[in-house]
């Protein structure tokens, strides 16, 4: 069994361990590889740069389910509120041998859902007021078995590590262009050296930012893809599923184009992506694979299960 769902029932998925495993060794060099050129480049400020690249990783590491809390506006919510969502997120945490994560809603017409938080003990779940309304309870289930095996997989945690990146490069370029540190001290000395830091900086930040997103888009689609087997497994009603993605899927695209823009940062997140359905259509680097994908897949273990 492999090291990503041993403390769970969840159908293990070696395919998404290694892709992870990969994923983070890319991703560890890549940040390895731009602190020490931020170093290198500004030497005098060398202690301020490590200070504020381990406080940024900290920060979104440790914090990653309340800061996406805050940013898509859920709450935590109890048993009294919400009888039918804890019920199933119950039934589904038995049936997986899991601790139950937090319970959450955001109030957004925008039906979708989405998992976050370093590991299962501190990991939240959260569904929108419209997914809410939309799904039948045997849909619901199928979304939320699809939150709950990212938790177990702990492929939230590599999304957030990995995306990690990216914010790092943006604060550190910011930092390095604007807060004084380049150019500083004799200026005989130094006017050349600013002049190069400030042309290579804001390029080595953009190829940092360009590889970090190509992988974490591989590994989202992939683990989408992962997270719909092992809910359809679990549960035993892939068509269940496959009718929430097909519902999902046809109602985002009729949101308005505002709130899905509001929504977007989040889009690996979500149980489907915050698209219309033109952005759909021509989403090359899109972090979900297409619904066709998903549901050709689906069909394919219900074909299994049913013999």
């Amino acid at each position: 069994m492999s090291a990503s769902s041993q403390h769970s029932r969840f159908a293990p998925d070696r395919g998404l361990t290694g892709r992870m495993v990969v994923t983070m060794f890319f991703i560890g060099l890549l940040y390895v590889g731009f602190t020490g050129v931020l170093i290198v480049l500004l030497r005098g400020a060398w202690p301020l740069i490590v200070l504020i690249s381990g406080g940024l990783f900290v920060a979104q590491f440790w914090f990653s389910d309340k800061i996406t809390e805050r940013a898509m506006g859920a709450r935590s919510v109890t048993p009294e509120q919400y009888p039918q969502l804890h019920g199933t997120i119950d039934r589904l945490c038995a049936l997986a041998d899991m601790p139950k994560p937090r319970v959450a809603v955001a109030d957004n017409d925008m039906p979708n859902a989405f998992a976050t938080g370093r590991n299962p003990q501190n990991a939240v779940v959260c569904v929108t007021t419209g997914l809410l309304r939309r799904l039948e309870p045997e849909e619901l289930e199928g979304v939320l078995a699809h939150e709950l095996s990212h938790v177990a997989h702990r492929d939230v945690a590599v999304m957030t590590i990995a995306g990690f990146l990216g914010v790092l490069a943006g604060v550190m370029t910011r930092i390095a262009l604007y807060g004084g540190f380049i150019g500083g001290g004799n200026r005989n000395n130094n006017d050349s050296n600013a002049a190069i830091a400030m042309l290579i900086i804001p390029l080595v930040s953009m190829v940092v930012y360009a590889i970090s997103f190509l992988l974490t888009r591989l590994l989202s689609r992939y683990r989408e893809l992962a997270a719909d087997r092992a809910a359809a497994q679990l549960t035993g009603r892939p068509s269940a599923l496959a009718s929430a993605l097909t519902k999902v899927t046809g109602q985002i695209a009729a949101i308005p184009s505002k709130d899905l823009r509001q929504a977007q940062p989040y889009n690996a997140f979500y149980f489907a992506p915050a698209l219309s359905a033109r952005e759909t259509a021509s989403q090359l680097l899109s972090t979900h694979p297409s619904l066709e994908q998903r549901l050709a897949q689906l069909a394919r273990i219900s074909a299994q299960l049913g013999r």
